[in-house]
């Protein structure tokens, strides 16, 4: 597998909504990162810090840019409290676009998925795939999927405004923001304990979360910005109710 097919996520059978997916590269490895060691104490009190900085989550809107390996990027706006987000999500220059007003959603995409045209859709919340997440609910309304990255954290240490430390990539798991899928030969033993490090601004917000390359795992990054920014998303003039077809093409699947 190549590097550009591992990282390539987005296919007409497998779509992610609000984030990237990318497999374990088998050839032209990375030599392993340094890691930083720290004892449990430390690393629980480097995790509750991050976790406390991914409060605003719920209280402002805010934007998210994930990139991963600079060939899948998303960019979303959000704003929970008034149920209004927006997302677009791009591979190799095809993608898709989202819309969410308060229960509505709404999606276009260029690619050509079996039945399914190109024209903007409206969804039914119901028969969404539960890694496919659409939701201004807590616990399932950051397009950053950041919980499921602090969640894997192994060791951390802070240092001021900087947490850096491992991360078990294996542990990610599937739903919005940064996925890794394994390779044919599964996971490297090394993503097991991936570098990672991550950034709070001078208001305590979680403002970065970086991933690089490494362990034969590809780069991710995860950042936050434009908090209590307008989002303004409007209705797509002559969206049409989403095929049966669409459903089964959403979510990571397998």
């Amino acid at each position: 597998m190549t590097r550009r097919a591992a990282v390539a996520a987005i296919s007409a059978g497998v779509l992610l909504l609000l984030g990237c997916s990318a497999g374990a590269w088998t050839g032209d490895e990375s030599a392993p990162a340094p890691t930083v060691g720290a004892d449990a104490t430390t690393t629980a009190k480097a995790i509750e810090l991050l976790k406390s900085g991914t409060k605003f989550i719920d209280r402002a809107s805010f934007r998210v840019d994930v990139d991963i390996a600079s060939q899948v990027t998303t960019l979303a706006h959000t704003d929970n409290v008034n149920k209004r987000a927006d997302a677009t999500i791009s591979a190799s220059g095809r993608g898709i676009e989202i819309r969410m007003i308060g229960t509505e959603i709404f999606m276009k995409t260029d690619l050509d998925l079996p039945g399914v045209g190109h024209e903007w859709m409206n969804l039914d919340p119901a028969r969404v795939p539960s890694d496919f997440a659409l939701s201004f609910a807590p616990g399932k309304n950051d397009p950053g999927g950041s919980a499921r990255l602090i969640n894997a954290i192994v060791t951390a240490r802070a240092d001021g405004y900087d947490v850096a430390g491992t991360i078990d990539l294996t542990r990610v798991g599937r739903g919005n923001g940064i996925n890794f899928r394994p390779g044919p030969d599964g996971f490297p033993d090394a993503a097991r304990s991936n570098p990672f490090r991550a950034t709070l601004d001078a208001d305590g917000r979680l403002v970065s979360f970086l991933i690089p390359a490494a362990n034969g795992m590809p780069s991710a990054s995860l950042r936050y910005s434009d908090f209590g920014a307008a989002v303004d998303v409007a209705r797509p003039h002559g969206a049409v109710a989403a095929p049966d077809a669409l459903y089964p093409q959403l979510g990571l699947g397998g």
